[in-house]
């Protein structure tokens, strides 16, 4: 039996949280983290190391691309890949997260009945490449 693939999710809205937890954990059988901020998945990446991060771009206090910069100081997370979601979808703006390094960029509002296999599918790429 492979491991569930463990994600930490950063988002600040709790409707979009419970959405993602319902699609990822119950659906996707991975095993997820989620924090409302940037301040607590810093908090939560001391005690815990993940897979995957998904993070939510516009936040208050840090930014998702921020949280990404906090995260990468940490030996563990250096090199974790990275899926960006966000409603933000101008091109400048996905060139902007594709150039901190995201492996994705998920558009909102996203499919939460095809969501766990789109990350799956980008986990796998990533795994892939390396």
């Amino acid at each position: 039996m492979t491991q569930a693939l463990r994600v930490l999710h950063v988002e600040d809205d709790a409707d979009i949280r419970e959405i993602t937890e319902l699609a990822l954990a119950m659906v996707g059988q991975m095993t997820l983290v989620q924090c409302a901020s940037g301040a607590e998945a810093l908090a939560q990446a001391g005690h815990q190391t993940v897979d995957l991060l998904l993070l939510d771009q516009m936040m208050p206090g840090m930014s998702g691309a921020e949280t990404l910069s906090a995260l990468r100081n940490l030996p563990d997370y250096a090199r974790t890949p990275v899926i960006f979601m966000t409603a933000r979808a101008q091109q400048s703006d996905l060139d902007e997260l594709k150039a901190l390094g995201a492996a994705a960029i998920i558009p909102k509002p996203f499919e939460a009945m095809t969501l766990a296999q789109e990350i799956e599918s980008i986990w796998q790429k990533c795994q892939a490449a390396v």
